[in-house]
């Protein structure tokens, strides 16, 4: 049996515990047995004026899920061209690791925007796309595919762009990250 390994793509800039729940709840509550955070070095659909560097957010994910064994932090995009297609990510992965399956890990929001992706169609009739709830977003058509599982993992209203804004006003948002992540983002003074 092939191990289930889920994605969760993101800028993670930065992490916070939003992220880290919902992948926590990916592995206990589904039947995923991985969750591996692929971390983007650009998404095609945001701006990359305010990203930290890709190996600074790689290491604020890392520290932030290290202690959880079923979480992982994954930098595979680095070395692929950019920007960064899921398609072309998964066809890789698929490529060198063909012992293990994959599928996608992504809010509500995404699943809305999907057919704005580049080959969205291969990825919903290739891989299993596992939902969670976002604030305010109702979904769509496709929550009806077969490929789309919706779960019920918890509403969660932290976003990275509020915690960049809170950081450059001063305040203190630690109680919004993994303690670990945050000390990183506090002694390298991000988003200041």
């Amino acid at each position: 049996m092939k191990k289930h390994i889920g994605l969760l793509f993101g800028s993670f800039n930065p992490i916070h515990l939003g992220h880290v729940i919902i992948a926590n709840y990916m592995v206990s509550f589904t039947d995923i047995d991985e969750v591996w955070f692929v971390i983007s070095p650009h998404n095609p659909h945001k701006d990359k004026a305010n990203l930290l560097s890709e190996q600074q957010r790689f290491e604020m994910v890392y520290r932030a899920i290290e202690k959880y064994p079923k979480l992982k932090a994954s930098n595979i995009e680095f070395a692929l061209s950019q920007p960064s297609y899921t398609v072309h990510t998964l066809a890789y992965l698929e490529e060198k690791f063909p012992e293990k399956k994959f599928s996608l890990i992504m809010g509500a929001d995404n699943l809305n925007s999907l057919s704005n992706w580049y080959n969205y169609e291969v990825i919903l009739e290739n891989y299993r796309l596992y939902v969670y709830p976002r604030p305010g977003c109702e979904l769509g058509e496709l929550q009806h595919h077969k490929n789309v599982q919706v779960t019920n993992s918890p509403v969660m209203e932290i976003s990275s762009s509020f915690i960049r804004e809170s950081v450059k006003k001063g305040f203190d948002i630690s109680y919004l990250m993994p303690i670990e992540a945050f000390n990183y983002l506090d002694e390298m003074n991000f988003y200041k």
